[in-house]
């Protein structure tokens, strides 16, 4: 018996009473739990029993009127109460998406808000049926584990997966909106620059983004002291761009994710001879698993078309070496 009772509480405890000790948790109250759960009163306090002989101790202290949880039914509390909500969520994504199309991918949150949403609308008129799930953030994901089907990365071509497929690369290039310039002393020389306030990301000289930097754009062209009237930094580059937008200053901006602003005259190039070439370059990673289902070629295939609307854009030439598709 003694042998059984030590088998039972070394291996991870059945699932199934976690709601009953959640909901009489959060109302110290079995009755109250047993009504929000549609169950009896008795049935809950069965569960909660069950439960606490799976885990080896009390989970709650029993009073006449009231409970309260132990030090371990309130350690047990914290993972439950983190643990459930992301079980539903996971399952109302699930149901939602049972037999359904759909596309996921990873990105960075500047690409996603400056590149990839502005064009999402046409795929999504022509391709009605798929779904599109979008995770932006900083941190690249592990494709290997992730539940992505598609990735799109920035960085140089060395820190690349081999099945990495390279959309277009990039230019540096000081913009400004055009009121601000019409309202200010013209820029001829790269030294009139130092006349505006300067946007910058904040974090760019202590990252490997040091040549995305005004001081690397400045040593190209001869100005290695130079200074501005003022700096303006800011934590993502679509922050840059939109303080730009507004005319509060002159960032250097990549010239892969403002080329509709330029072409539609909302940002102006204000020194277009002085563009700096960049080692980055933006690309699309196919994850390990059903890269062959329709609906992610067909947005596969989308995102080259918009990449070689990008190279005509900038004036970018590519690789015949670096365009590749899918199959």
């Amino acid at each position: 018996m003694q042998h059984s009772q030590t088998h039972l509480r070394s291996r991870p405890i059945s699932a199934g009473h976690l709601r009953a000790f959640e909901a009489v948790a959060r109302h110290l109250n079995f009755r109250a739990a047993a009504e929000e759960m549609a169950l009896t009163q008795s049935a809950v306090s069965r569960q909660i029993q069950s439960l606490e002989e799976e885990v080896g101790v009390a989970l709650f202290l029993r009073h006449t009127r009231a409970v309260e949880l132990t030090s371990a039914g309130a350690q047990l509390l914290l993972a439950v109460q983190q643990s459930l909500p992301r079980i539903d969520t996971a399952v109302r994504q699930i149901r939602q998406s049972a037999g359904r199309k759909s596309v996921s991918l990873t990105t960075f949150a500047s690409f996603a808000s400056m590149w990839l949403i502005p064009r999402l609308e046409a795929f999504q008129r022509d391709n009605p049926e798929i779904d599109i799930r979008i995770d932006a953030s900083d941190v690249a994901v592990d494709l290997e584990v992730a539940d992505v089907d598609i990735a799109l990365r920035y960085g140089t071509r060395e820190v690349m997966p081999p099945n990495a497929v390279r959309l277009f690369g990039e230019t540096l290039t000081p913009v400004a909106s055009p009121w601000l310039l019409k309202s200010s002393p013209p820029i001829k020389t790269p030294a009139d620059i130092t006349g505006f306030t300067l946007i910058e990301a904040g974090d760019a000289h202590r990252t490997h983004l040091e040549w995305l930097t005004w001081r690397r754009w400045f040593e190209v062209n001869g100005l290695e002291r130079a200074q501005p009237r003022r700096w303006l930094y800011f934590n993502y580059a679509y922050q840059m761009v939109q303080a730009a937008l507004t005319g509060q200053g002159v960032t250097l901006a990549r010239s892969s994710l403002i080329a509709e602003s330029l072409a539609n005259g909302d940002l102006v190039e204000v020194l277009p001879q002085h563009r700096m070439d960049s080692p980055m370059g933006y690309w699309l990673i196919a994850g390990p698993r059903n890269a062959l289902r329709p609906e992610i070629k067909a947005f596969w295939d989308w995102l080259q078309v918009q990449a070689i609307t990008t190279r005509e854009t900038i004036g970018e030439v590519p690789d015949p070496d670096t365009v590749d598709n899918i199959d």
